[in-house]
């Protein structure tokens, strides 16, 4: 089938990548970059370094190489602040985007909150924007409402509105659904928030790796990611938050790093972002994530954004024209696209596709109150990366039709 849009290919990146062939050299179909990048050849190098010739501890020692670490890491933070435009005093490395929502549930939110206080999250929600204010909520007897979505499975906006009262506090909403890839209006969910005094939270784990950002436009106060989905490593991400919170925002945990000065009457904390940064960091996680930064930023977030956009139009177009095929979210969705196949359960389709070196992810997701808002049980999710080429739509094209023969559907 012809496909609708013109794709500007980025396939040659595909050998950036030595984790897209299999261990018999073969092609690997690899459409499960919402769950986890693989990662270029510059990433898995500079932490190679990091951890060998370049390694030392950072913020303690006064040998040189000591120094030498701890410029490098901070280098990286003060990257990672320019990729997110903000400040470097704003960025607060973590484990990921869980431990980011969990580090302004516990801190800002026990600060913040309060019984009878009230919490707006979105029925597309991934688990981890969800537990984590449950469990303070539950704590503080705050209550949490949900914003339902659109036809296309947007975030409804318009509901937030009509939702929305000075009782509210806090707005949590994915920037991109990790199972739909609905694209949130930020702004406008921002000036939602802040009309009635509350802060907005941004998800930004499906965003951060596919499109621009710039945090002073989205107009959030708390923006998070994980770098492994950013085709850096696992183990790190970052949480921004405006100074001013920051500075207000109660440290996390204990330990080394996070302190001015320690004594057995009390402890006075270091000014953020290390006062959230308690004990031996992820320092040759921070050096590859900086690479990782590096590589997206020389291909340009654009670029990247447009050509998935075209493979998005071209398998939803594609899909589209099978009858027994649903298909959830928008048109315009970010990198991925969600779907089923008839009564074919999608871990069947999955593990049908993987026996053609084809890797979807199939199950729900992290988001289980998505799936009973969209009647199913599971979805399969086809999402895109920087290498992610025709071919794959291709290959997914024949491994579904070879899936409906052995189901006797085709």
């Amino acid at each position: 089938m012809n496909a609708p849009v013109t794709i500007t290919p980025l396939a040659d990146l595909r050998a950036d990548f030595p984790g897209m062939v299999t261990a018999d050299g073969k092609p690997w179909h690899y459409l499960d970059t919402a769950a986890t990048a693989q990662k270029p050849q510059v990433v898995i190098d500079a932490m190679a370094r990091a951890l060998g010739a370049d390694y030392a501890t950072v913020h303690r020692g006064v040998y040189a190489r000591s120094a030498e670490m701890t410029l490098a890491y901070e280098a990286a933070r003060r990257k990672l602040a320019v990729f997110l435009g903000g400040h470097e005093d704003e960025v607060v490395f973590t484990r990921g985007a869980t431990e980011a929502i969990n580090l302004v549930a516990q801190t800002w939110g026990r600060t913040n909150l309060k019984a009878g206080d009230r919490i707006l999250l979105s029925q597309l929600e991934h688990h981890s924007n969800i537990v984590p204010w449950q469990m303070v909520a539950a704590e503080v007897g705050a209550h949490i409402d949900v914003c339902p979505l659109t036809a296309d499975h947007q975030i409804d906006l318009d509901a937030a509105e009509a939702m929305l009262t000075e009782r509210h506090k806090l707005v949590a909403f994915a920037h991109v659904s990790n199972v739909v890839g609905s694209v949130l209006d930020a702004p406008r969910a921002a000036a939602l928030a802040h009309k009635v005094g509350a802060r907005l939270l941004l998800d930004a784990c499906q965003s951060a790796p596919h499109m621009a950002v710039d945090v002073a436009a989205l107009g959030c106060d708390f923006y998070v990611f994980s770098a492994h989905k950013l085709y850096g490593p696992t183990g790190i991400g970052a949480l921004w938050a405006r100074a001013e919170i920051l500075a207000e925002m109660p440290p996390y945990q204990g330990g080394g790093a996070m302190i001015d000065r320690v004594t057995f009457a009390r402890t006075t904390y270091a000014p953020p972002p290390q006062r959230f940064e308690a004990g031996t960091p992820a320092i040759t996680e921070a050096i590859a994530l900086a690479a990782a930064v590096d590589y997206v930023s020389a291909i340009g977030l654009d670029r990247i954004h447009a050509h998935e956009a075209a493979l998005v139009a071209r398998l939803r177009h594609e899909l589209g024209a099978m009858n027994d095929v649903t298909l959830f979210g928008p048109a315009d969705s970010a990198g991925i696209v969600s779907f089923a196949v008839g009564d074919i359960h999608p871990h069947d389709l999955g593990t049908i596709l993987d026996e053609s070196n084809i890797a979807i992810r199939a199950g729900h997701h992290c988001a289980q109150p998505l799936m009973d808002y969209l009647g199913v049980p599971a979805t399969a999710r086809a999402s895109f990366g920087v290498y992610s080429s025709e071919a794959d739509i291709d290959a997914l094209m024949a491994g579904i039709a070879r899936t409906r023969r052995i189901f006797g559907k085709g």
